[in-house]
């Protein structure tokens, strides 16, 4: 008695090489259902090799470094340098040596629906992961440019793993681990893009909390950037002590309530 196409279907789902027995068998039944399964099946092993040398080609600088002997390779990235409220955050990850998670890159290309998936995913793999949060009243005494340096050094100092080599995304940190910096980083190292969706998701949350403390300025949706609605609410009710005071236009808003 032949499988029915349902039963095909499922099988089909554990099966990863072309010359598995079971697509041999596909190959040979004529039934237009199970020949449409089997195109299916072909299509999605395709997509799934691309993304595994997409993949390969992102982890070059980490391999690279492990030819040259180092052994905890960490990527570092940081989120809410733009922002009007909110802090700075970074987040340092070291992934293993031979690890894949389908869909990792810079966590702007993703949805939030991907990232919030890629997170737990990087997450239960990871060999450790460490974050920095920085605050709006510390950007304002040090400047961000700072403030993101001492992000990402709080980060490092997080993870239960210490590391020997440093992956940063566009930047260099005052450190005497060995490091190197990437520019647009987060597109092109494994490890980075992993920080880049570690740091967005913990902030990103963090911006929901607010959110629930101050719910005129609608972080939940903004992040605490400057929209339209946010640049209104600021106008209308003041900054909170989340905003950073030196970012214009609060600076602005500030020195002519001063004014008054």
């Amino acid at each position: 008695m032949k499988q029915t196409i349902k039963e095909i279907e499922m099988l089909l789902q554990s099966v990863t090489e072309p010359d598995d027995p079971f697509v041999k068998k596909c190959q040979q039944d004529e039934r237009k259902g199970v020949q449409a399964l089997l195109q299916r099946w072909k299509k999605k092993q395709e997509e799934l090799m691309a993304e595994k040398r997409r993949f390969e080609k992102m982890m070059v600088y980490e391999k690279e470094a492990q030819k040259q002997g180092f052994q905890y390779v960490a990527g570092i990235d940081e989120v809410g340098r733009g922002p009007l409220a909110g802090p700075v955050v970074a987040a340092a990850v070291i992934l293993p040596e031979n690890i894949f998670i389908s869909g990792i890159n810079d966590s702007k290309k993703l949805s939030s629906k991907k990232r919030e998936q890629l997170y737990q995913e990087i997450k239960n793999e990871a060999l450790a992961i460490g974050i920095g949060v920085v605050g709006a009243d510390v950007i304002d005494e040090i400047n961000i440019y700072q403030a993101t340096k001492k992000a990402m050094n709080i980060a490092i100092n997080q993870l239960s793993i210490f590391p020997d080599f440093l992956l940063i995304d566009a930047m260099k940190i005052d450190t005497p681990i060995t490091q190197r910096s990437l520019i647009k980083g987060d597109s092109l190292s494994v490890s980075i893009a992993s920080a880049s969706i570690i740091a967005k998701v913990y902030r990103d949350r963090l911006m929901m909390e607010y959110s629930k403390k101050y719910p005129e300025y609608q972080f939940e949706k903004n992040a605490g950037y400057g929209t339209r609605e946010h640049i209104q609410a600021i106008r209308k009710f003041g900054p909170t002590p989340i905003h950073r005071k030196t970012f214009a236009p609060i600076k602005e808003y500030i020195h002519n309530e001063n004014e008054k």
